[in-house]
């Protein structure tokens, strides 16, 4: 390999040619690798967890023999790397000028980018994101029964159970009395997180925080997770229904800092999902405590380094993992060609999604269409309700809030219906993604995007439609 400063090979994100260029350093830099790990060996898994298992143990084993001669050869530079397997990639610190002329030079190397501060899906701004003082309980909120969640419940008698969501987000109030009886974590009597609840925001990663830093104990900084973790799973048993799936339980990866997030905390938290680790102790991983289920609210922009797919292989992993990988479609509407950031963007290994208004079946101004930026597909897979969302907020309150953000989590929880209705469908990425598109309430527009006519279904605004839970557990168990 290049020991010495040359004629750099790998691809730079702009922040690393800047940094080359004028002398300052980052403080820290995504190196990815060449070489991808062989996922093959989950295609001949019996199920779910066997899947997990064999993809874990491949990605493993093929990161720790490919990055050993870089790892090696940062100790004798002085810098020291920190190893991911979900993708191919290790983390750098305060890497000087010199030392990134020198991985850039590196044949083992594909790309550099610089590891900086990332948002979430922001909330569009001009609609609501919060009430002033929380309404009075309303049982069972408008937007599931919209989504045909009530009759999932009522008339099948599925809830959810046996069933784990992954929470990626700015963390979740645990306690909140709509979330508390479905944590993993929480047995009724006592607390045990340590294959529940993971913080991906270490110290130092900026001059203050609420929660503190590598938390023991799920805490939420800014509000947001705990809010798309009540519409996933959210019910008090007093009145407050406001989850999809009240049956399944919830598990959480705190990845942003007060609202900023970085490639490395998004990499940190997929990566813990897909085997959850106690704090500090990687090598105890266990991949049967794998979610089923991720849900993704967040964006990754192109000035922030994510133009183009450096997180494929991430959601390559977890497809091949057998696990369901939900994602906002963004909140950079009206216009066509908005679903513009990662993971959002990335097409098949993610179900994309749109917000409409439950009130009225509109799309959502806000709401992101296709078609994709990165690869030109069509976008978003579907659709389901963004707008004026009441659901759980730190404090024991609730709040509404509006954004494709609000919207993902209703299809993590439809997902959950029916894995519950239909256990032999764990791992089976791409049969609940056809159930969950093939079942959608088909909706046309008057905005044709990307040559792609509104009256086409599916379409570049609504997808396949809006969700119906209903009719995709009814289709799921009907075709057993």
């Amino acid at each position: 390999m290049n020991e010495t400063e040359g004629t750099p090979t790998a691809d730079l994100s702009d922040g690393v040619q800047s940094a080359m260029v004028d002398g300052h350093a980052p403080s820290s830099i995504l190196v990815f690798l060449k070489e991808s790990a062989d996922l093959s060996p989950s295609e001949r898994a019996a199920g779910k967890t066997e899947r997990v298992a064999a993809v874990h143990k491949s990605l493993v084993e093929h990161a720790a023999a490919t990055q050993a001669p870089l790892l090696q050869w940062l100790g004798e530079q002085g810098a020291t790397g920190r190893s991911f397997h979900i993708v191919n990639a290790v983390l750098v610190e305060n890497a000087n000028p010199s030392l990134l002329r020198k991985l850039a030079a590196r044949t083992d190397v594909k790309r550099l980018m610089l590891d900086k501060p990332i948002r979430r899906d922001d909330l569009p701004s001009g609609d609501p994101v919060s009430e002033s003082e929380p309404r009075a309980s309303l049982a069972i909120e408008a937007n599931i029964t919209y989504t045909g969640a009530t009759r999932v419940w009522n008339e099948l008698n599925v809830k959810g159970a046996g069933v784990v969501i992954g929470s990626s987000d700015t963390g979740v109030a645990w306690t909140h009395p709509t979330l508390k009886p479905h944590y993993r974590g929480w047995n009724g009597t006592t607390a045990d997180h340590t294959f529940s609840w993971h913080d991906a925001i270490h110290k130092g990663s900026s001059t203050g925080n609420s929660c503190g830093y590598d938390v023991a104990a799920p805490c939420d900084d800014q509000g947001h997770g705990t809010h798309t973790v009540g519409t996933m799973v959210g019910d008090d048993g007093a009145g407050n229904q406001i989850g999809m799936a009240p049956g399944a339980k919830w598990i959480g990866c705190r990845n942003m800092d007060e609202n900023v997030g970085k490639a490395s905390t998004y990499i940190e938290c997929t990566e813990w999902f897909m085997a959850p680790y106690p704090p500090g102790q990687p090598d105890k991983a266990d991949p049967s405590k794998a979610a089923d289920i991720i849900n993704n609210s967040w964006g990754c922009t192109a000035s922030e380094g994510c133009r183009g797919n450096e997180l494929v292989d991430v959601l390559k992993s977890v497809r091949a993992a057998g696990i369901v990988f939900v994602a906002a479609a963004g909140n950079s509407g009206s216009g066509c060609g908005t679903i513009i950031d990662q993971p959002g963007t990335i097409s098949p290994e993610v179900l994309s999604v749109g917000a409409v208004d439950h009130r009225n079946g509109a799309i959502a101004s806000f709401s992101s269409r296709g078609p994709s930026k990165w690869d030109q597909k069509l976008g978003p897979d579907v659709s389901a309700p963004g707008n004026s969302i009441r659901s759980a907020y730190p404090g024991n309150g609730y709040s509404s809030m509006s954004g494709t953000s609000m919207a993902s989590p209703h299809v993590a929880g439809e997902i959950a219906l029916i894995l519950s209705a239909v256990p032999s469908l764990h791992g089976k990425v791409d049969e609940l993604t056809r159930l969950v598109t093939s079942t959608a309430t088909p909706k046309t527009s008057s905005q044709s995007c990307g040559g792609v006519s509104g009256s086409s279904i599916p379409n570049n605004t609504f997808g396949s439609g809006i969700i119906n839970a209903y009719k995709a557990v009814t289709t799921a168990r009907g075709s057993q």
